[in-house]
Formats: C-alpha cells, structure tokens, sequence
C-alpha cells in the first residue's frame, strides 16, 4: 500500500509538473502572437517565479483557470490556441483591439463560464451555433461591430446570468428565444438604435430572476406588456428613448424590488397608475412623453426616492404636498406641463435639494422658502409661472447655486443680500418680474449671463462694473437705471450682448470700446444720450445689430459706419449727407425722424441733399456749362441705347422668363442685378447641381456669390428641387458668424438660384489640397500653404458652426455632409460652414430620422448611416472627424484605395502603433505646435469611431479645439470628457510637459 501511494504521489507530481510546463508554454506563445508587448515583458521563462503570480493570471491546483488582459492595445487577432490551457473557466479581454469576426476557437475552452470582449473592434454576426458555449454564466460582447441578428441559440445557453450585447450594430432581429433563460438576472442591450423598429418581446417579461434590464435607445416600439408586472425580480428597468406608445402598466408600481425606472424619451399616454407600491424606487423619470391628468399621491410615499423627473409632459393640478417631505428628493423636474396651483412650501426643509425645475407651468403663490436649507442647492429654474412675492432669502447664502432663472413671473422686492457674489454662480435670469433695487458694485467672477430687463431696478449703472470680467450677455432694458454710461463698462472683453435700451441713461456714449472685441448686439434706444457717435463703434469687428433710436444723438452719421444686419438710428437730431452705401431699401426705416438728414436718391424716403442748390444754379449756367451738360447728355443716351440692346439681347438669349424674389436679410441688390450678371467668366465652381457665380453688386462695395440650379428641357430635377427647398429652410431660419448667410433665393420655371455672401478665399479644399482654379471671376492661384494656427483657428470656425446647428436650433440640425469644399473662407480666415443641400432638421431634438436614400461623399460618410440610412447629429461628427484628419495630415478624405478612406488609414495606423508626428503634414508642423496637432489628431480618430455612442458630441468637439490651445493647462480636462469613451486610455492626450498618467 505504501509503495502504491508513494507511486500515486510520484505520478501526479510529475504529471503536475507536465501541465505547468506546458500551461507556460502556451502563455510564452500568447505573448508571442501579441508580438511581445512591453505590458507582458515579466512573461518570461525564468523559473524565479510561477506564472500563477502574474497579474494576469488566476490558478487553481496550479492550474490555470482566469486569464485577463484589459485596455491593454492588443490590435493582434484572437490567438488560435488560447484554449489548450484546458481549464480556463475565465476570460476578460475588453477594451483592446480585437479585429475580425467572433473567435470560434473559444469553443474549445470546454469549462469557459466567464468571457468578457466588450469594447474590441469585432465585426460580423454572432455566431448562430454560439450555445456551444454552454456553460458560460456571464457573457459581454457589447460596443462592438455585430451586426445582422442577435442569434436564437442564445436562448439555449441555459447557465447564463449576465448577458450584455449593447451599442452594437445590429440591424436584424432580437431573438424571442432570450425569454428561455430562466436564470439572466442582468440584460443589456441598450443603444442599438440601428435595429429595425421592433417591439419589445414579450417572452422577456418570462425571466422571473430578471433584476437589470436595459434596452434604451434601440428602436422599440408599441406598448409595455402589461405581464411586466410578473417580473417580480426587477430592481433596475431602463426603456428609455424609444418609441413606446400607449399607457404605463399598472403592474409596474407594484413591482417590490424595483429602484430605479427609467421610460423618459418615449410616446406614452394616459395617466400615471395611481397604485403605488415600489417603495424601493430611488430614481423615477417619465419626462418627454404625452403623460395626462395628476401627480400621484402615491409618489409622496417612496420615501427612498431621490431624483423625480416628469419634465414636457401634460400633467395637470396641484403638486401633491407630502413630495415636498421626502427625506431623500435632490432632484424635483416638472418643467413643461399644465401644473398649477401652489407650491408645497417644504421643498428643501427635510432633503439636501440640488435642483427644483418648474418652469412653464402655472404655479402661482410664493417660491419655497427652503431651498437652500442644507446647503446642497444647486438651480433653480421656475420661469413662465404666475409666481409672486420675493425670491427666498436663503438663496443670498446659497453658496453651492450654479443657476438662477425665474423670468417671466410676478416676483417682486430687492434681491437677496449676497445672491450678486455667490461664487459659483453663472446665470442670473430674472427678467419680467417687478424686481427693485439698485446694480451692485461687485458680481461674482462665475457669472456670464444677467438678464434683469422688464423689472424696476433703478439708480445708477456702478463704476464696479469693471468688475464683471466673465460677464457675456447683459441685459438691462425696460428699468429705470439713469445717469450716464460709465466708461468703466467699455472694458468687458468678453461681452457679446449688451442691452440697456428703455431706460433713463443720459450723456455721451463712451468713446473708449476698444475691448468690445466681441460684442454683437448693442441697443442703446429710447434713452437720453446726446453727443455724436464714437468713431470706435464703426471698429468693432463683431458687431452685427445697433440700436441708437430714440435718443438725442446729433451730428454727421460716421462714413465709417459699415452695413450691419441691423440698424435702426432713428429719432435723434443727426444731420448731414447718408453714407452712399446705406442708400439701399434694405435701411429705409433705419434713419426715420432725423430732419437735419438728406439722401441723394429716394429710397430712403429723405430730403434729396441737391434739391435746393439745383433750383438756384438754373439762371446762371455759363454757356461752357451748356455745352458739356449736352455732351453728357448725348453720351448718357448712347450708353442707355447701348445698355438697353444688350439686356434685350440676353433676354432673347433665355432671359424672357419670369422670376421672383424671396428676400431673407436686408438686399442692396435687385433681382435684376444678379440674373443680368450670370455669364460664364463669372463662374468660379461647379457641381452636380449646377453652377457657383461670382456678381459684383450695383454700388460697387462688393460681391455675392450666386447658386444656380436649373433642370432640362424647361423641367427641374425634382432631387435638385428638393435640395434646394431644404437649403431655403434651414438657412432662411439660422444666423451664426460661422454659418454662410442665405441673402435671398430668386426663382423661375425651370431655374433657382440661391444668393450667399461672397468669401474671397472660397473653400478650404482649394487651400488645404493645394487645388487652384482660375478664371476672370477667381483670378487668385492658392499656391500658399495655409499654417497650423490658420488651420486650428478654422477648426474652432466650423465646430462653432455645427454646435450651434446641433445644440441652439430648434429642432437640431443634422448638415448630413461636412466636408472640407463645404467650409468656406473669408478674407481673415474664419470659416463658413455652407451648401445645406442635404441637410435635415430633426423632427424632435436627440431624435433619430430615417432618410429615405444615403447621401454624402465617400470618405465622410459615417459607417452607420451608408448601413441603415438612419441620421443624427453623430453623423456630422464622423464627417467633421475627418476634416481635422484632412487639416493635420493634408491628405484628402478618400486617401488610401477604392474601398478604404482616410479615416480608415489613420484608425490602421492607431492600431498598429505608428508615431502620430510620422503623420502629419510636413508643411504645417512645427516644433511649437507639434502637441497641438498630435491632439487635433487623435480628436479627429475619436470623431470617426465606428460607433456612434463613442464619439464626443460637437459641443465636446469644440471644448477640445479651443482647450488646445493650452494643452498644459487642459490635457486632464480634455481626458475628462472622454471617461466613457473606448479610446480613452489608448489615445492619451499629449502635454507640454511630463506628468503622472
């Protein structure tokens, strides 16, 4: 017996020994076929120390059982052979690079229970013989590039407790089959928004140990099955920016366990059950659908609930009095509904209450007084209600308030003592209210919105105005503030709305307004300003609307003085002669009521300036005079005989139609003027839709440039007709310094034409891709090579452009193909987002809209859209994404062969760990703006990746552009954004200096 165990003993020894040998071979070979990665350099053979203590590795019985490799920039395929270590039960590889489609090897680790490859660069279908994985209890293949179904076979994974196939690409079916796994207590399968419209399976309401079920944002629709309510074990349910319709289940709220329900951004109907019993809610949004009828009293006794979100709804009555007790509530929003009646005044006593949004409703009676109670406050934002009495004391010591707005209510008294300093507040919005009092000397530094019109501030604008450094917009109008403008408020840099209009201000307007650099809007009327206009006001580079009316300003009206989009100089005392190029229709209200004013033409419907003189010299013309008025006259007639052959011979030429004028801004030019003007020397660009023409205007100050369409055989294309109205609409309705200006659109049977402003440097492509094009309208050769602060400063240009299209417009605008043609340039450079042919307004804001055909062009079209034909405002981003890859490595979007792109190219180069400096364009780097453009590139590959969820948003895209200016200063800032983001840790943003990752 002995010597049999001792041989027992002596053969599993050695047969251990065997199995570690080979298990380090194996990993040796893994290392191998991830080309040595330094992150492995402690894989090696030494016998020092047992591969069972490496980081990486987890062994039971000296045998290798887990194996982890994450966010490691593995870009290598799968190894073939990582299932000889034969006892592998866990397997995490997300955050890396894995290319190609699902690694079938892994069929071959027999005992897998756990594999993670989430966040890899997968592609293909889910295999449909996956169950052969059968004994897996946690499986993540999400943010990959899965398309097509999401296989039946899953269902037969029995063992399966986790299951995660989120932001993928899947554009086929959600197999039923999932209902089959009785034991998932987690499914995510959120933001696959480029599935077909499906609804929700009902057999998902079969998995009774169901306790995390998220699928938001992947195209859902139809009602929630009412046997949701079965699934007993739901803590945590999200269905969120969908397409649900119909009512909310009465089960829901009775579910036991449920913490958190999340069904904001649907269309559901009807009334919210009244049957309340998840008293383990913590977090309840249901805003942005079409909800009905009251607040239930029931919501006052989740006492565990922390955040309430019921915004743009129609709810109606009173807000139930026992919400405003809840221990836990930080978050109260309800803006956007029919409530009405009083607020419960405990708002804030009993919970630390961050935000309070209320906003377009009907609340009448006063503002909680408590808000601030605990000190944890946050905003407050309670305009369009009938609101009364003063704001809440508290609020003067609230230290944590970040935003104020009440606008457009009944409030009344002084504010509250300290409220001007709060150190950490932005935006002060009170206006339409009765408030009194006078401006303070002092603001707090935070703050860069004040907006006080329509109240009864009074007294003095303060000297301490100096003060208000960040201040961007104030709006002062309709109070009682008299005494003069001081000169100290001249020296706002920041300031790019200034309104003080309807007020008492008296004396000269400040001549020293130098720092008004980027000031647009200036409303000085209806006061009681004397003086003449300072020259300074004619330099402001950024001035675009002006407003001197109802005042007492006299003298001559500044030559300077450039065309504005508005102007309005009436009822003053000026005199003198009006500058030739405000003799336009376009400013025949703009000098009204000036009696000392004459013009030299009619269309400003003021005194003819020669009128007088011309009566008085009429008896006294010399002869010599006699004789030279009949030679002028003679000529003049010879040249309108000559003007009048050639319009009647252009009319014969096709001119005979009839066409009419839509004007959108303020015209110095008739229709006339731009048909008469279309020859072919005039041409400078040409396109599928037909021609660009440059028409130098009547008086002599300028051009446009003119679109031309026109169809064949007297018919327009209908896609071109479409195009056309899209561009009219959108442009017709935005302004922004960085979007190209629509003047007007004049139209015939079978031609339309669009009329821009005119940029002299024309589009970026012809800079940056050293293109060149001459003609008698374009005579400039582009043989200069614009440099990198020219290329960063229209960068920041066109991101400004598409973030306010995306982000201020109202529904967002999707521009649909971003390219480097369609950024125009002006004389100093900024860029002119333009050609709005295909672009589309979304029909809701965030909200996705399907186009009936793919449009674009190759190289700028992102993956998900040439798929599904589905748009929002990612795809600008993709296609904005690889602008700043065409700026940093001068190559064109289509670089690389039939079937790849640039932004493919650049993406290979990541993977593969070229240099980043080995990329870019040699005629733009420099030493000092290397770190720039190594960031503007890495921005531009996490513009273009392939998911959409992972690319930043324009408004993070501009932040990273105007941060890099200072890259020491914001790198940490810039990886902040960028937490959730795949790429993250794997493009790091490079800093002047070294510092610790």
């Amino acid at each position: 017996m002995f010597i049999l165990f001792f041989i027992f003993l002596f053969t599993y020894a050695n047969s251990q020994s065997q199995l570690y040998n080979q298990e380090h071979e194996i990993l040796l070979n893994i290392k191998s076929h991830f080309q040595n990665p330094s992150f492995l350099s402690h894989w090696t053979k030494s016998n020092t120390s047992s591969h069972c203590s490496w980081p990486e590795i987890v062994c039971e019985n000296d045998s290798i059982t887990s194996l982890s490799m994450i966010n490691t920039n593995i870009s290598q395929t799968f190894p073939p052979f990582l299932c000889d270590l034969k006892n592998l039960t866990h397997i995490d590889f997300q955050y890396n690079y894995f290319p190609y489609e699902f690694p079938t090897s892994l069929y071959n680790c027999s005992k897998l229970q756990y594999l993670d490859l989430s966040q890899n660069l997968f592609v293909g279908n889910i295999p449909n013989d996956i169950d052969r994985l059968g004994r897996l209890q946690f499986l993540s293949l999400g943010a990959n590039s899965f398309s097509g179904d999401v296989p039946r076979s899953i269902g037969k994974m029995k063992s399966l407790k986790n299951l995660q196939l989120y932001q993928c690409m899947f554009n086929g079916t959600i197999a039923d089959e999932i209902g089959d796994l009785f034991n998932l207590e987690t499914l995510l399968l959120f933001s696959n928004g480029m599935l077909p419209r499906t609804k929700l399976p009902s057999s998902f309401t079969k998995l009774k140990k169901l306790k995390i079920f998220h699928m938001y944002d992947s195209n859902l629709f139809g009602e929630i099955p009412e046997t949701i309510g079965e699934m007993v074990a739901l803590e945590d349910l999200n269905l969120s920016g969908n397409f649900l319709s119909g009512k909310i289940p009465n089960g829901l709220f009775t579910l036991k366990n449920l913490s958190i329900l999340y069904l904001y951004k649907n269309n559901l109907s009807g009334v919210i059950p009244d049957v309340i019993e998840a008293f383990e809610l913590t977090d309840l949004d249901l805003s942005m659908n079409n909800l009905t009828g009251k607040i239930p009293d029931g919501f006052g006794n989740l006492e565990k609930l922390t955040s309430l979100g019921l915004f743009v709804n129609q709810l109606s009555g009173e807000v139930p009095v026992s919400i405003g007790r809840l221990s836990a509530l930080t978050d109260f929003i309800v803006f956007q509904n029919n409530l009405s009646g009083n607020l419960p005044q405990d708002f804030g006593r009993f919970s630390k209450l961050e935000t309070f949004q209320i906003g377009s409703n009907s609340f009448k009676g006063n503002l909680p007084q408590s808000l601030c109670y605990h000190g944890r406050f946050v905003g407050l934002t309670a305009y369009d209600n009938s609101l009364s009495g003063e704001l809440p004391k508290s609020l003067g010591s609230c230290s944590s308030l970040q935003y104020l707005r009440v606008e457009n209510n009944e409030l009344s008294g002084n504010i509250p003592n300290g409220l001007w300093r709060s150190m950490n507040l932005t935006t002060i919005s009170i206006s339409e209210n009765k408030f009194t009092g006078e401006l303070p000397e002092r603001l707090s530094p935070s703050i860069s919105r004040l907006s006080i019109s329509y109240n009864r501030f009074s007294g003095r604008i303060p000297n301490g105005v100096s003060s208000w450094k960040n201040v961007v917009v104030f709006d002062a109008s309709n109070n009682f503030l008299n005494g003069s403008i001081p000169s100290e408020l001249t020296s706002l840099p920041q300031l790019t709305t200034l309104l003080i209009d309807h007020n008492k201000l008296t004396d000269r307007i400040p001549s020293n307004i130098i720092s008004w650099k980027s000031l647009i809007s200036l409303d000085l009327s209806n006061n009681q300003l004397s003086g003449e206009i300072p020259d300074a006001i004619c330099r402001l580079p950024s001035l675009n609307m002006l407003d001197l009316s109802e005042n007492k300003i006299s003298g001559q009206i500044p030559p300077q003085l450039r065309r504005l989009t508005n102007l309005n100089l009436s009822c003053n005392y000026f005199t003198g002669r009006i500058p030739s190029h405000f003799e336009n229709p376009v400013y025949n209200r703009s000098f009204l009521n000036n009696s000392g004013l004459c013009a030299d033409t009619l269309v400003l419907n003021l005194t003819l300036c020669n009128s007088g003189t011309a009566r008085r010299s009429d008896s006294s013309t010399p002869k010599a005079m006699i004789i030279i008025l009949v030679l002028v006259a003679s000529l003049t007639v010879f040249l309108l005989i000559f003007s009048i052959i050639s319009f009647y011979r252009k009319r014969k030429r096709g001119l005979k139609r009839t066409w009419k004028l839509t004007s959108f801004q303020r015209l110095s030019f008739t229709k006339s003027n731009i048909v008469l003007s279309m020859s072919e020397d005039n041409i400078i660009g040409s396109g599928g839709f037909g021609s660009v023409y440059r028409v130098a205007l009547d008086d002599g100050l300028g051009y446009v440039a003119v679109k031309k369409i026109r169809g064949n055989s007297r018919k327009l294309d209908q896609k071109l007709v479409d195009s056309f109205l899209a561009e009219v609409e959108i442009l017709s309705k935005i302004r922004h310094n960085n979007i190209v200006k629509l003047m007007c659109c004049i139209s015939s049977d079978d031609s339309l034409l669009l009329v821009y402003e005119y940029h002299e440097h024309q589009s970026l492509d012809r800079w940056l891709h050293k293109k060149s094009k001459t003609s008698a309208a374009s005579s400039t050769v582009h043989h200069n090579i614009i440099d990198w602060p020219k290329r960063l400063h229209i960068a920041i240009g066109a991101a400004q452009g598409l973030c306010y299209m995306h982000n201020d417009c109202s529904p967002p605008i999707v521009h649909r193909d971003v390219k480097t043609s369609n950024i125009l340039l002006d004389s100093q450079f900024n860029a002119k987002v333009a050609d709005f042919g295909l672009a589309r307004i979304l029909i809701k804001p965030e909200e996705l809209a399907t186009m009936s055909a793919v449009a674009g062009t190759f190289g700028y079209i992102a993956p998900e859209y040439a798929q599904t034909i589905r748009v929002n405002e990612k795809i600008d981003v993709y296609s904005f994404g690889v602008v700043l890859l065409e700026l940093t490595t001068g190559k064109e979007a289509n670089h690389g062969d039939e079937h790849s792109s640039l932004a493919e190219w650049a993406w290979r180069h990541i993977q593969i760990g070229t240099d980043i400096e080995e990329l870019l364009d040699e005629d733009a780097v420099e030493p000092s703006n290397l770190i720039e453009m190594i960031n503007i590139f890495k921005l531009g590959v996490m513009c273009t990746s392939t998911l959409p969820a992972s690319r930043p948003s324009m408004k993070e895209v501009l932040k990273i552009l105007i941060g890099c200016r200072d890259p020491q200063a914001n790198a940490e800032k810039i990886v902040d954004i960028y937490d959730d983001a795949p790429l993250l840790k794997n493009l790091k943003w490079e800093k002047q200096v070294e510092y610790s990752e």
